[in-house]
């Protein structure tokens, strides 16, 4: 009902802010008053009361450890926790499953801790008679991937023993394990007998992981022919070998908006010209290459379309009188996540396609993140490159061809 107008009286009290009101033109009740709080507490107590949290059970040395390796956030773990729950645990928790775990977070995440990693290679040696390969290829995984090789004294001969007994049982498993000795530059001969003998061949080419094992094999036969000149034994066919790795690799391929390589190519186009560089090259026996330049004799940069970028594969199979006078520089990106974690050496794979490369007869110009990263724009890129091909006695433009 509208009052009139002109009409005086009361009006009625608005409720103050945080006061109740029972219901229209009640009165309104102060939340903080002694009715409202003797209102609460017995609704508190009419509640039921929270259950208590479940104890959680106390977990010691190798049973802490396997749950924080199995946990998905224990990437964000410190190493000196990894560290005191393995110097906690007995020996007889330390089980394959456990150091499995602890092998392929180290290998994950590119930890390359010497404590963690000797605890491995010893725990290797020391039940070397209850492994099979399929256990030991995970267990040498971190080693390789780390480049790492450990000071136990026991590591090559174990794993000499293993690969004996196991190669004819699991094919894979032995080309793994030799490819993590591949990166070491520690091939047992017999082994590799083994592997590149025609019976072996065979029997993996009929099987599913048969694009694979090739790839491996074709590795490896590219590390006996550059690395091990001592080794008569029997090689891989010409038929059987394949590309090693034919383009980026898929580390490169997943942080491509990371990488270098965009802007460093640009840089190289306004710097010598399209004509005179190669991007992502790949060169026998299959390496992928970030940048490769011929040069003359004379330190001239060639247009590429007038040379064979390739330089003869094998070295040592192709003598010929008059040697090839230009000379192929190749230019590796070196990006943050191809080095081990909080370190400065190289992966394995990273360390072992530039030893080759090198040997091989390419002049290598490394082009580390750290220098690329502390370029400020284009400009500033393009003189860093400058300076780096001027170091090697590289000339460019009308007065270097």
């Amino acid at each position: 009902m509208r009052r009139p107008r002109g009409e005086l009286g009361p009006r009625p009290p608005r409720p103050t802010e945080g006061a109740i009101c029972a219901g229209p033109g009640e009165p309104c009740f102060p939340s903080d008053g002694p009715l409202v709080c003797a209102l609460e507490q017995e609704q508190r107590f009419r509640l039921p009361p929270k259950p208590p949290p479940p104890l959680q059970p106390v977990l010691r040395g190798g049973l802490r450890l396997e749950a924080a390796l199995s946990c998905p956030r224990f990437q964000r773990h410190p190493q000196h926790h990894l560290i005191r729950s393995l110097a906690e645990a007995r020996p007889e928790e330390l089980t394959p499953h456990v150091m499995v775990l602890l092998a392929q977070h180290l290998a994950r995440h590119r930890l390359r801790e010497p404590q963690l990693l000797e605890a491995i290679a010893h725990f290797l040696v020391a039940q070397e008679a209850q492994l099979n390969s399929k256990v030991v290829q995970k267990l040498v995984l971190p080693f390789g991937r780390l480049n790492y090789l450990p000071l136990e004294e026991q590591f090559m001969p174990c794993l000499e023993r293993i690969l004996a007994r196991e190669a004819g049982v699991a094919p894979l498993a032995t080309v793994n394990i030799l490819m993590s000795l591949c990166q070491l530059r520690c091939l047992p001969f017999r082994a590799l007998h083994f592997v590149f003998s025609p019976g072996f061949i065979s029997h993996i080419s009929g099987t599913p992981h048969a694009p694979i094992v090739r790839r491996y094999l074709s590795l490896l036969d590219t590390a006996v022919e550059l690395e091990l000149p001592g080794y008569r034994g029997p090689r891989l066919p010409r038929r059987q070998q394949v590309p090693i790795f034919p383009q980026p690799l898929i580390t490169d391929r997943a942080r491509c908006k990371y990488s270098h390589k965009d802007i460093v190519a640009e840089g190289l186009r306004q710097l010598l010209g399209e004509e005179k560089y190669r991007q992502d090259l790949t060169v026998p026996p299959g390496y992928c290459t970030d940048f490769l330049l011929c040069v003359s004799s004379s330190g001239a940069v060639l247009p590429v379309r007038t040379q064979d970028p390739f330089l003869p594969y094998p070295p040592r199979s192709c003598p010929y009188t008059i040697r090839d006078p230009a000379q192929r520089v190749v230019l590796m990106l070196r990006e943050r996540w191809h080095f081990c974690r909080d370190g400065r050496v190289l992966l394995g794979s990273r360390a072992l396609r530039e030893r080759h490369l090198g040997l091989m007869g390419y002049q290598l110009l490394p082009l580390p993140f750290e220098e690329l990263e502390s370029q400020r724009g284009l400009s500033q890129l393009k003189s860093y490159l400058r300076q780096k091909l001027q170091a090697l006695g590289l000339r460019w433009g009308p007065e270097g061809g």
